[in-house]
């Protein structure tokens, strides 16, 4: 297990690029197995969820070819078939939540598949209904192996059909989408998420000669192709990170430049930050956080509290809110904090309470931060990181902090974020890796 020790109360300034969406990288590497034909793709994340999956791929049999940090092609045209059977492959599958993404492609192209409870975040229950309820709806049988534990998938030809999805989710979607393009006739998917990711994944599926219309909407129709050939794809910046950055800037109290981000696509995320009072100025495709001595919170316009809650695109995305939240806790005035979809995702506020942070957990979803205004500073402090949005949000805070912090477990921040240590001590933070 490795550690951060971080020295606070640094002022930061610079210039800093995104990497590329993790969670749009999970979802084109795996569409690469729909076909045997190269895919290329750049602007790669080289972080650990992105090096597993890789990994993964190349066990399958996929030949990985890296031209470049972060730019590679992939040829899926000799895959293991008894290997993607084995204990071995689900078992691994089973400690890596993006692996749940290879499961719509092996079921189209190769007829069978493994689902298991996927592993990552420890954020409380995260739903795989959706997906295995659109395997079904498109016609594949569905058994559970208990000496493997996970399901069986079996493709007896799926066949286009409507379906409305009980959640608008994003792998779900995306998953569902892939197992489609090469399902007979055409399949119709409501409340479909419609998150960039899922755009990407669409425009991507298309260049491979799919056919997928209604991209960018929670309708989409995909027409079944006979195969599909390769292509070429540039991940998008990540808006994660972006967002990240952006309270970075604002807890400390900095100016700073963050490039190429992508501006259309990160959809209300400035505009939420812009209610805690952080100035956010577009200049071009860049966006540049100016510093402020103080961070005033919005009101409602009727005077009530003001709230920041998740909801699907184009709503607030659930991986910013311990973000904010911890940019709150140094603003001046109050904030209802509403995680709607997991659970466990603020039990992290604990360690921030033993900072000195003034804040209220109302219940596993809700939290209200009563900022500081500055006016007193966070004290240093030992956490561990529960998963990927806690850990940065949790580095966020130590950053500002008064003394030395330390972060164990920052395997589960690698997961999501690329040599985020180096990355931010070149903007004048000081971080060190154990």
């Amino acid at each position: 297990m490795s550690t951060f020790i971080i020295e606070g109360g640094h002022s930061l300034s610079g210039r800093i690029r995104p990497q590329g969406a993790k969670n749009e990288a999970l979802e084109v590497i795996s569409a690469i197995l729909l076909t045997a034909e190269p895919v290329h793709i750049s602007n790669i994340p080289e972080i650990l969820d992105i090096k597993n999956l890789i990994a993964l791929l190349r066990g399958m049999g996929v030949k990985v070819t890296r031209h470049s940090k972060g730019d590679y092609t992939f040829v899926a045209d000799d895959i293991d078939s008894s290997y993607i059977e084995s204990a071995e492959f689900v078992a691994k599958c089973a400690q890596l939540r993006g692996s749940v993404m290879v499961v719509g492609p092996l079921l189209a192209r190769f007829g069978h598949a493994y689902f298991p409870k996927p592993g990552g975040d420890k954020i409380g229950r995260r739903r795989v209904d959706t997906h295995l309820e659109g395997f079904s709806r498109l016609g594949s049988s569905l058994e559970y192996d208990t000496e493997k534990r996970a399901f069986r998938l079996e493709n007896n030809g799926q066949k286009g059909c409507y379906m409305l999805l009980d959640e608008a989710s994003v792998t779900g979607t995306a998953n569902i989408v892939m197992a489609a393009t090469l399902a007979q006739g055409e399949t119709t998917i409501y409340n479909a998420a419609c998150e960039p990711y899922v755009q990407q994944l669409c425009r991507l599926l298309n260049a491979m000669g799919a056919d997928i219309s209604g991209v960018g909407s929670n309708l989409l129709r995909i027409k079944g192709v006979e195969s599909l050939h390769g292509a070429s794809h540039k991940v998008l910046p990540d808006m994660i990170e972006v967002g990240s950055f952006i309270g970075l800037a604002a807890i400390n109290r900095s100016s700073l430049t963050i490039e190429d981000v992508s501006y259309e696509n990160l959809g209300i995320i400035p505009d939420c930050f812009r209610r805690l009072g952080v100035k956010i100025e577009q200049q071009g495709d860049d966006i540049y956080i100016p510093a402020q001595e103080s961070y005033e919170i919005e009101s409602f316009m009727d005077g009530s509290i003001m709230t920041l809650a998740d909801a699907p695109w184009p709503g607030l995305t659930p991986d910013l809110l311990s973000v904010m939240l911890v940019v709150a806790t140094q603003c001046k005035g109050s904030v209802l904090i509403h995680q709607k979809m997991f659970e466990s995702r603020l039990f992290f506020v604990d360690k921030l309470i033993d900072m000195g942070a003034q804040i209220i957990l109302c219940d596993p979803h809700r939290a209200v931060v009563i900022g500081h205004d500055h006016r007193i500073s966070l004290r240093a402090g030992r956490m561990t990181s529960p998963d990927i949005r806690a850990g940065i949000a949790m580095l966020l805070a130590a950053m500002s902090a008064n003394g030395t912090s330390t972060i164990d477990n920052i395997e589960q921040i690698d997961r999501g974020y690329e040599d985020i240590d180096t990355r931010l001590n070149a903007l004048g933070a000081h971080i060190s890796r154990l």
